[in-house]
């Protein structure tokens, strides 16, 4: 029986976890997975991603080179282009990008055609489980389908779940096996394959009544994240106007031990799940003649920060007499938080592609980010810059848009002509030639 059969090879730790995305939230599934004594085959359309991995080369800065040649020295980890290898996997896990469109709405091409590649090689026995974020029905909507169309039975012949990634990059501390993991699973036989899978690299499992639970689920957690954040991005923007320090104000608030969170203000929101997921929600209740205002003012809101820190930028500059159009602007920070590498929806993006529309010249700093990713949509090419004393000096504007840690923000403050601050991170700093944005 494949039930049995798959619940017996993921107990005896000798089922192959096949992983489709060697990203953020691939690649430390792959580790969580070896480490726990599992043999595990990546997936990726990169190729230099594949030849990196099998060298044995980390190109995710918190994830060490050393750790990949750990697991490629024993064996138990290989990357591979070749979709054909996804009928080696006992358990395949999809962690693909669930970008928007230009239009805002869902991009699931990635989704698609990695369900399209697993529907050729799917066989019996076989547990996928979905963790790109999407709207609530794609798991039963798009791949049951897909899966289902050659006669192969779900919660029979093969085994289906969502299981939402919550990966946050930098974080120290919760880790993959401390996070707990939400499952759900178009059958019962599907989430109890799916417990027993990730229950093996997880101290906590919980499991949900369907995998539209789970979808909905993470939505809620970056949705709840995106409304908040609005929330003080706006009272950012009115406490400017009215002389109040924002960052003191939730200082201060935050010294209430109960009925407060602390939510910060900032250049817009980054990272692959609350400048997107928000939308994949609004998209999907469309069908249901349901509109989401609230959730959509929220994302307008934070989709405009970028435009509003340029817009204190280009004020503070004509207060110097200096116009935006020819000015030399440096940015602070092109990762989308502090102390990681990630760019994935980074605001910094869009603050230097809103300089140079109005004619600045622009050049960045980051120690993580020593030059600019291809990304969607964009196509810059630049290259960090040395950050010390001769060359701040030249910098009609510095603008602090990720308050990494490594920053000398005192030093900043002294050596700047003008310091634009989108973070708070010269708070408790004084002086004439700081803008708080």
């Amino acid at each position: 029986m494949a039930y049995k059969e798959i619940i017996d090879k993921i107990n005896k730790r000798s089922a192959k976890i096949g992983i489709i995305g060697l990203g953020y939230v691939g690649l430390p599934l792959v580790i969580r997975f070896c480490e726990e004594g599992f043999n595990v085959l990546g997936f990726d359309i990169d190729p230099q991603k594949v030849s990196h991995l099998n060298q044995g080369n980390s190109y995710i800065k918190h994830i060490p080179s050393d750790t990949i040649q750990r697991l490629a020295a024993k064996k138990v980890f290989s990357a591979t282009a070749d979709m054909s290898k996804l009928r080696e996997a006992n358990a395949i896990i999809i962690c693909v990008p669930t970008p928007l469109t230009d239009k805002r709405e869902p991009d699931m091409q990635y989704v698609e055609n990695t369900a399209k590649e697993i529907a050729k090689n799917l066989r019996k026995g076989q547990l996928v489980s979905l963790e790109s974020t999407t709207y609530p029905g794609t798991t039963e909507e798009l791949l049951l389908p897909l899966f289902t169309e050659k006669g192969l039975k779900a919660g029979k012949d093969f085994f289906l779940v969502f299981s939402p990634e919550r990966e946050d990059p930098g974080r120290k501390d919760f880790t993959t096996k401390t996070t707990p993991k939400i499952i759900g699973g178009v059958t019962s036989n599907c989430l109890q394959a799916g417990e027993a899978l990730y229950s093996k690299i997880v101290d906590k499992v919980v499991k949900v009544s369907s995998p539209k639970a789970a979808e909905m689920t993470k939505l809620l957690e970056n949705i709840y994240r995106s409304v908040n954040i609005a929330l003080v991005n706006e009272l950012k923007m009115l406490c400017d106007r009215m002389g109040i320090d924002i960052w003191e104000v939730i200082e201060a608030a935050k010294t209430k031990p109960f009925g407060f969170q602390a939510f910060y203000p900032g250049p817009g929101l980054g990272g692959h799940c609350i400048p997107v997921d928000p939308f994949y929600l609004t998209w999907k209740a469309r069908e249901y003649d349901f509109s989401t205002r609230f959730i959509e003012l929220a994302g307008e809101i934070n989709t405009s920060m970028p435009y509003y820190v340029v817009g204190k930028a280009a004020d503070a500059l004509n207060s110097k007499g200096v116009a935006i159009k020819g000015s030399k602007v440096l940015v602070l920070g092109a990762a989308y938080k502090k102390d990681v590498d990630d760019m994935r929806e980074s605001p910094a993006v869009h603050v230097i592609e809103l300089l140079q529309s109005k004619g600045a010249k622009v050049d960045y700093n980051d120690p993580y980010v020593p030059k600019l990713p291809k990304l969607r949509g964009h196509t810059l090419n630049m290259k960090s810059v040395k950050l010390d004393g001769k060359t701040i000096k030249k910098y009609d504007c510095v603008v602090i848009v990720t308050d990494h840690s490594s920053y000398d923000y005192r030093w900043l403050a002294k050596e700047s002509r003008l310091l634009v601050d989108s973070r708070g991170a010269v708070k408790g700093i004084n002086a004439k030639n700081i803008v708080r944005a």
